[in-house]
């Protein structure tokens, strides 16, 4: 057996700098994000220094940032900013609620429907705009709930990894191995050709993501979850007319899937009732309630009653009251001891009026005193209370420089309710235009992102925030070094290594070793320069063996969607990774065995199917 001789130097280095990049991707204590830049500032410096000539010219080292405007990039960023839309809105709590219910009842079951329903959709649509849609659904769910959302994010996302494997349409790589193939000579593939080979291996793999993933995946706090976990004392009060009045307090609570604690209903000035069952809620009530803020203000939405002072109680906002602004934020703010408001009350300094923002509930720490059934605003504050407050960012912020109050760090912007609506329409365009073929995804979310700020869903500060320099970065970085391997030869080299080791084996061990090899491109450069540099060279191995070229090409289609063992192997990954606060280092403890588990049913089915010898 011979080797083929080695590649020229440039493709020598960029094989090493690729494997230095891995090993530096792997390795917590160094940030992601510093990692990848200083890759790929070694690959440009070098081939600046060192220039490559290709195809009667000179490779410019400034050619590897055109990573930073590529379609995959844009497309990624684009979509994490169209997500903070639906999540600025709060446009899909409602959905977020019916699945709590489910997850309540059997979590178990609820995932499995999770991970089937999304490799389903994925086989026959994009699967970046099914993501999209999930993300936002699961992390509320996973805050009503108590589940450990990394457990969910990524086993999801590789569920429409699996489904998308199915058939023609189901990714772009899928399209590309088959076009390549037809121009080749072999006959084109249809949409359900390789349903039966990628569905079996798809269904084990959801079993293994479903009981084993969850297990083992490290837990992450995401970027939507809880800031707050302190429990505040607050007046929910009932409004004239809302669907509550006239109700039991029984069947309110159910409306909050029994998860709200009344611990007294006021009704009328110090007249406390015990919170029966029973009891019949009149409007002008006020529920006494404990627990964290952002319970408390879903109460406020489910139960349409009001947070706020008596009065607000006819027109709890109007053209001269101070959350009449959309950019409202819920606070913590806590009374510095030795202040002068010590020992007043909120109405007496006429907080309101002087700060222009309204107290909602107080936490008194290491007490449950009675007197925290009086209102907020007549309740004397003492040094240490935290109050949640209402308003605008501005007027929270200007809080800040005042010495009687410390605003702490558990600051939240409250949803842009009244544009849900229109956060949905567009979040809907983008899928729909993006899933008929319509747009491409690159153009489609771009074109969401920018109708999200137009419409006001979002503002440019909110779109800004929702971008991640860690995944920015990454991308741009393994794009480079997949740029690099194709132009200087190293893909080929690999490619070449392979037939030559491959030799006289059996063609079920070729199949299984090319299956093995694209998958392990496909996690390094892309899923789409895999199946470029593997497709034809699956269709030469074939007619040299005298075997069909059908799962020699299979081999290359699954090795190419095998993109689970890194975070820059697909786009849907990046998303799951900013959204579930994962690291580099999960993505390969998950991933790993989930490439080996689709290889081995892969390696085992096409030969099976295809009648390929032993």
């Amino acid at each position: 057996m011979i080797l083929p001789p080695p590649p020229n130097a440039h493709a020598v280095a960029v094989l090493i700098l690729a494997v230095v990049a891995l090993i530096l991707f792997t390795r917590e204590k160094i940030p992601l994000e510093s990692s990848s830049f200083l890759v790929l500032i070694g690959l440009v410096v070098g081939f600046e220094l060192f220039p490559f000539q290709v195809d009667g010219g000179v490779l410019h080292a400034v050619d590897f940032f055109q990573g930073f405007g590529h379609e995959a990039l844009v497309a990624v960023c684009a979509l994490m900013i169209a997500g903070q839309g639906i999540v600025r809105t709060g446009a899909l709590e409602p959905v977020g609620r019916v699945m709590a219910r489910l997850w309540k009842v059997s979590p178990s079951l609820s995932l499995l429907l999770t991970l089937v329903v999304g490799a389903f959709i994925s086989a026959f649509i994009n699967n970046v705009p099914v993501v999209v849609l999930f993300l936002p659904i699961l992390i509320n769910v996973s805050l009503r709930t108590g589940m450990k959302a990394s457990s969910v994010l990524m086993p999801m996302g590789f569920a429409t990894l699996l489904g998308g494997t199915c058939t023609t349409i189901g990714t772009s790589t899928n399209l590309l191995v088959v076009s390549v193939a037809s121009d080749m000579g072999l006959k084109r593939m249809d949409m359900f050709d390789f349903m039966v080979p990628a569905a079996i291996a798809g269904s084990v793999g959801i079993v293994y993501l479903w009981l084993v993933a969850p297990r083992i995946i490290p837990e992450r706090k995401p970027t939507l979850a809880d800031t707050s976990l302190r429990v505040f004392s607050a007046h929910l009060a009932v409004i004239e007319g809302t669907p509550i009045e006239g109700m039991t307090l029984a069947d309110a609570r159910k409306k909050v899937d029994g998860s709200m604690k009344v611990l007294s209903v006021e009704r009328g000035l110090n007249n406390f009732l015990i919170p029966f069952p029973t009891l019949v809620l009149k409007a002008g009530d006020h529920l006494i309630i404990r627990d964290t803020p952002d319970r408390l203000k879903e109460f406020e939405k489910v139960l349409e009653g009001t947070l706020y002072a008596d009065d607000a109680m006819v027109a709890p906002v109007d053209d001269e009251h101070p959350l009449e602004d959309e950019n409202q934020q819920i606070a913590e703010v806590v009374l510095v001891e030795g202040s002068r408001f010590a020992g007043r009350t909120l109405n007496g300094i006429r907080f309101a009026d002087r700060y222009g923002m309204i107290a909602l509930a107080i936490h008194r720490a290491s007490r449950h005193p009675e007197k925290l059934y009086d209102k907020i605003g007549d309740i004397r504050l003492k040094g240490g209370d935290i109050l949640l407050v209402q308003g605008p960012r501005e007027q929270i912020a200007g809080l800040k420089k005042e010495k009687d109050f410390l605003v702490l760090d558990a600051t939240t912007d409250l949803p842009f309710e009244r544009k849900a609506p229109v956060a949905l329409l567009i979040m809907l365009g983008i899928v729909v235009s993006a899933a008929v073929g319509f747009l491409p995804i690159a153009i489609s979310a771009p074109l969401g992102a920018l109708m999200m700020i137009f419409t006001g869903c979002l503002e440019w500060r909110d779109a800004t925030n929702a971008l991640n320099a860690q995944v920015i970065l990454i991308v741009a970085a393994s794009l480079a070094i997949g740029v690099a391997l194709l132009k200087t030869g190293g893909a080929d080299y690999l490619a070449q290594i392979f037939v030559t080791l491959a030799g006289d084996t059996s063609p079920t061990f070729v199949i299984s070793g090319l299956m093995l090899l694209i998958g392990i491109l496909t996690n390094i450069v892309s899923n789409n320069a895999a199946a470029v540099i593997g497709t034809p060279i699956a269709v030469s191995i074939a007619t040299q063996m005298g075997q069909p070229p059908e799962p020699f090409v299979l081999a290359v289609l699954f090795g190419a969607n095998m993109s689970y063992a890194t975070p820059m192997a697909y786009k849907t990954n990046l998303l799951v990774m900013n959204a579930g606060k994962y690291h580099f280092n999960d993505f390969l403890r998950i991933g790993v065995p989930l490439v080996l588990i689709m290889w081995i049913t892969l390696s085992w089915l096409l030969p099976i199917i295809y009648g390929i010898g032993p």
